[in-house]
């Protein structure tokens, strides 16, 4: 057993939003290797971004930015931090964030609990080079305009991440999801599409798994008329599936890992036959393996993030999908990842 997987077991050992805590006071700390570097096989364009590698990690794990020390380290192509509000918030009362070790999985009503975006930005204006940085932006739960919230994030952080996300896809602040709705959406990006400064980075949605192939086709064209220039498929999901196994599987919130794999797929998919290419896709849920990376992309991902199969795998997880993917790109011909996208829609 290496050092990351020592840590990992322990971590596992302790309350889930306490290892949290511990995880992000670490990779603040530790003075972490480098990872190697990335087999070029593996270099990706993404909304006018070039990734060294895919393999980016989700929003949710490092809420404030506040540990891309360590994070930049671990062989990611790309870190999402956030989600980040206007105003501090303490998102909701604990407990809040369960493990599901019989499913490899995770329900959290965290919340949009984070510092704000005074703490964040200064968070990022420190930021080691090289680290291609996305800031997921959220809304305050007592918010009256939503929409503002997301502006205000956008232009406060202009300059600072390389991209930016809009996340209407918690299922843990009430409302939100309302957004997801073709009215609502509209003046939602049409607003966020006015406060785009010139070169100031994309900007991602991101969406929920819980939507029917229609509702996923109205996003994509609400998201083209508006210049969104990734979608990323997809959040935690509200389904609670009948295999669950866990004693905390009736807990309220959104479920993540691996029983949401099928349900992420199919909302790619949904979205992959809706874009027709004209939309980059981003695809996270239940990836936890080389093999479940590459399928994300030959069903029309440009690239995959993870987050929950990090707690059950640790950190050493990064490279080894990153080796699998690179081999299964070469088996099968390919010379790029661009080659692979969509090749089995």
């Amino acid at each position: 057993m290496g050092l990351n997987d020592v840590g990992t077991w322990a971590l596992r050992r302790l309350d889930p939003e306490a290892a949290h805590g511990l995880a992000i006071a670490a990779l603040k700390a530790l003075p972490l290797p480098a990872a190697a570097p990335d087999d070029p096989v593996l270099c990706t364009r993404l909304g006018g971004l070039d990734l060294p590698n895919p393999v980016g990690l989700a929003a949710g794990l490092d809420k404030n930015a506040e540990a891309l020390a360590g994070l930049s380290r671990l062989g990611f192509g790309f870190v999402e931090c956030g989600s980040v509000t206007p105003l501090a918030q303490d998102g909701n009362p604990r407990p809040r964030l369960f493990r599901l070790s019989e499913d490899r999985a995770i329900i959290n009503r965290m919340g949009f609990n984070n510092a704000g975006l005074e703490a964040f930005a200064g968070h990022l204006a420190k930021r080691p080079a090289g680290c291609i940085v996305g800031a997921n932006l959220g809304a305050n739960k007592q918010t009256e305009d939503r929409a503002a919230d997301y502006v205000t994030g956008l232009r406060h952080l202009s300059g600072l991440a390389d991209y930016f996300t809009v996340n209407i896809s918690s299922p843990n602040t009430p409302g939100l999801r309302a957004l997801q709705g073709r009215a609502a959406l509209d003046d939602l990006l049409g607003r966020v599409e006015a406060a785009r400064a010139p070169g100031a980075g994309p900007v991602f949605l991101k969406i929920a798994p819980d939507l029917t192939p229609d509702e996923i086709g109205m996003i994509v064209e609400a998201a083209l008329a508006h210049r969104i220039d990734a979608l990323i498929v997809s959040n935690t999901t509200l389904d609670r599936p009948e295999t669950l196994r866990s004693p905390d599987r009736g807990e309220a919130g959104g479920l993540s890992g691996a029983p949401l794999k099928d349900r992420a797929l199919q909302a790619l998919r949904a979205a992959a036959g809706a874009g027709q290419g004209r939309l980059p896709l981003i695809a996270v849920g239940g990836i936890g393996s080389g093999e479940d990376a590459y399928a994300r992309i030959r069903a029309g991902a440009s690239a995959i993030q993870i987050y929950s199969a990090l707690i059950y795998e640790g950190p050493g997880l990064v490279g080894r999908i990153k080796r699998d993917l690179a081999q299964r790109l070469r088996a099968d011909g390919f010379s790029t990842v661009a080659e692979a996208v969509g090749t089995t829609r």
